[in-house]
């Protein structure tokens, strides 16, 4: 039997040049991306000059286009802007990294011309350019030092055509890669510039580099209440020292930023702010730095009484002595078990993990579960299977019969999964408690929801009609 043959280089050299020379023109022949990379690897051994002409001609093209793409050609377009940041990253980055740089820019700065004339559903578009604002940073360091001082022209007209952050992304991240003359230099130029949030996040960026926290400082608390990040101006004051001015921004009410609901919030209605935590974590860091422990500790306890979020209960324990944490534990899982909030202190045993105390939080609550949340529920089911299969029957029970209750039939197939785990598990109870059995609760789900043909033509049990 033949040997399956695989690609190597080793394999493609014994080709010989001829016929891989023959192979590469027809790929390229068929296919524009491809014959790009061509073009540009055979301008390459030109030397950097070539290679640049040869991307001027495409960058030159792009900026001067205006006509829309058509969306079933967004994949090879996208395709043909990914050649051309390859081109540059690879090819012209390897003979000269400040004509790269240059090009890079080029090609960042149509980003906004180019979104208008296509509909990026799919992302694909986007995504070339954050790649190629992402391979900037790496390019400028392949630059001489002496050189670095002429991207500030270049990263100041970026900043000026930028739409969507691109432009201030790159900027900022090569702030710290340039000399302080330079930045200097620029500085004054932005402070002509306006007030907009990127040039100031730029000039951030550049006091920064220099070192410069009071002036970083002076230009956050100009921007507007809901733009300020206090948490960040905190901690590069706390990591300057400068400890009563940490905890004084730490302090400050955060107007902006973004909430978010899990699972859980949504299951008890409230709304999470990620910067809560870490303003308590920051700010407890702080007090222990002041030298004052016991307000740390009652920050980070009271945090946890009022999340229920493991996080500040594990730093709060991770402070403590050798001969505190086991009452500590003790006294923090006796108020999550007394906690109105059961669906937060159900993940929190599922989290810890304490599988027999969130089986227990699952029995002491049996009517109350509700199978909308299924995502709170359902994963706690699949860890409570094995080694408390009545608990997981509760919540498995809780999502189908909201399925049913409420005919969902898209999730018809969920819930015959839910029941042939239900008639799994039965196996395994021997005392159901105050719950019927499987067999009692199977004959009231054919009863209350009979009619519901679809579900059950997913089942094993296949009602007559």
């Amino acid at each position: 039997m033949a040997r399956k043959t695989s690609l190597s280089l080793e394999a493609l050299v014994g080709l010989g040049s001829e016929k891989l020379a023959q192979i590469i023109l027809d790929e390229a022949t068929a296919n524009a991306p491809f014959r790009k990379k061509v073009n540009a690897a055979l301008a390459g051994a030109k030397g950097a000059d070539a290679v640049a002409a040869l991307i001027d001609r495409r960058l030159a093209a792009l900026e001067k286009a205006r006509a829309m793409v058509a969306w079933e050609k967004e994949k090879d377009f996208a395709a043909d802007l990914a050649a051309t940041v390859e081109t540059i990253v690879k090819e012209l980055a390897a003979a000269d990294a400040a004509l790269a740089v240059e090009r890079l820019l080029r090609f960042i700065d149509t980003h906004a011309t180019v979104f208008e004339r296509i509909d990026d559903s799919s992302g694909r578009i986007q995504d070339v350019y954050w790649r190629a604002a992402q391979a900037a940073p790496d390019l400028a360091a392949k630059m001489p030092d002496d050189q670095r001082a002429g991207l500030i022209k270049p990263l100041t007209k970026s900043l000026g055509v930028d739409t969507h952050g691109l432009g201030a992304g790159v900027a900022i991240a090569l702030a710290p890669l340039l000399p302080e003359a330079a930045l200097a230099a620029w500085e004054r130029t932005l402070k002509g510039a306006g007030d907009d949030d990127r040039t100031v996040s730029v000039r951030q960026a550049i006091a920064d580099a220099r070192g410069d926290l009071d002036h970083f400082l002076a230009l956050e608390a100009q921007r507007p209440d809901w733009r300020q990040e206090p948490l960040r101006a905190a901690e590069k004051l706390f990591a300057a020292g400068r400890l009563d001015e940490a905890l004084s921004w730490a302090r400050r009410e955060h107007r902006g930023g973004f909430a978010y609901a899990i699972e859980t919030d949504i299951a008890e209605g409230r709304i999470s702010r990620p910067h809560d935590l870490q303003r308590v974590d920051l700010e407890a860091r702080i007090l222990e730095a002041q030298g004052d422990r016991k307000a740390a500790q009652a920050l980070r306890w009271q945090a946890f009484e009022t999340t229920l979020n493991p996080g500040p209960l594990r730093a709060y324990l991770k402070k403590l002595g050798d001969f505190e944490e086991d009452d500590e534990v003790a006294r923090a899982f006796a108020h999550v078990e007394a906690s109105p909030n059961i669906y937060l202190a159900l993940a929190f045993f599922a989290g810890w993990p304490r599988l027999d105390l969130a089986a227990k939080l699952v029995l002491a609550h049996a009517g109350r579960w509700e199978g909308r949340h299924y995502g709170a529920l359902g994963t706690t089911g699949g860890a409570l299977e094995e080694a408390h299969p009545l608990a997981a029957s509760i919540l498995y029970r809780a999502l189908l019969d909201d399925i049913l209750a409420r005919g969902k039939s898209q999730a018809y197939g969920h819930g015959a999964r839910y029941l042939a785990k239900l008639g799994m598990l039965s196996a395994n109870i021997s005392d159901w408690r105050t719950l019927d059995d499987h067999i009692a609760y199977g004959q009231t789900l054919r009863k209350t929801h009979g009619r519901k043909f679809g579900f059950w033509s997913l089942t094993e049990a296949k009602p007559k009609r």
